[in-house]
């Protein structure tokens, strides 16, 4: 009888171990703090695992996926870049999403509703969403929640702004105004 009590405590305490590495280890797939301590211009923790920014440097890119960022979704159309961001991502083991959005014109229910469609296809896989200061980030999806919520234009501002709308504002208003 003393064998089978100690056979099923060692079977509990190997389940709950394993549960609980499981647990830890799920935690520590994302670091908050590393990511933030990167120095990437204009970032921000906009979600759990959802972060939104300037530029980053290549050196910030290994910083993002050291602290396991797992997706960066650019903005800003090739012309815009002086470096093949893509190769680096890939290279770090993330991958790399493009919308391009190469100023106001480009501030679209269309390329709103892809940036969006893009996020949500990841789920809760770490994020870096960025153009090159936030402010496009913002502008898209501040217009993607006046889409979702008509009429609601000052709550889709605060959005907005919280995922980087600066000097884009005044488009996403005459954008979200002329949906009406």
């Amino acid at each position: 009888m003393n064998m089978r009590l100690i056979f099923w405590v060692g079977m509990f305490t190997s389940l709950f171990l394993c549960a609980c590495v499981g647990v830890d280890a799920h935690k520590e797939a994302l670091n908050h703090e590393r990511i933030t301590q990167a120095g990437i211009r204009n970032f921000r923790q906009v979600g759990e695992t959802s972060y939104v920014s300037g530029q980053p440097s290549r050196e910030q890119l290994q910083a993002a996926a050291a602290a396991g960022v797992k997706h960066v979704i650019n903005l800003r159309p090739k012309a815009e870049m002086k470096w093949h961001e893509a190769e680096a991502v890939v290279a770090l083991g993330m991958q790399y999403h493009s919308v391009s959005v190469a100023g106001p014109a480009d501030i679209n229910t269309s390329n709103a509703e892809t940036l969006q469609r893009a996020i949500q296809a990841l789920g809760a896989e770490p994020v870096l969403v960025h153009c090159a200061s936030g402010n496009r980030v913002g502008a898209l999806i501040a217009l993607q929640a006046g889409v979702d919520r008509p009429g609601e234009v000052e709550a889709a501002i605060a959005k907005g702004r919280k995922w980087g709308l600066t000097r884009l504002e005044s488009v996403v208003r005459q954008r979200l105004m002329a949906l009406d």
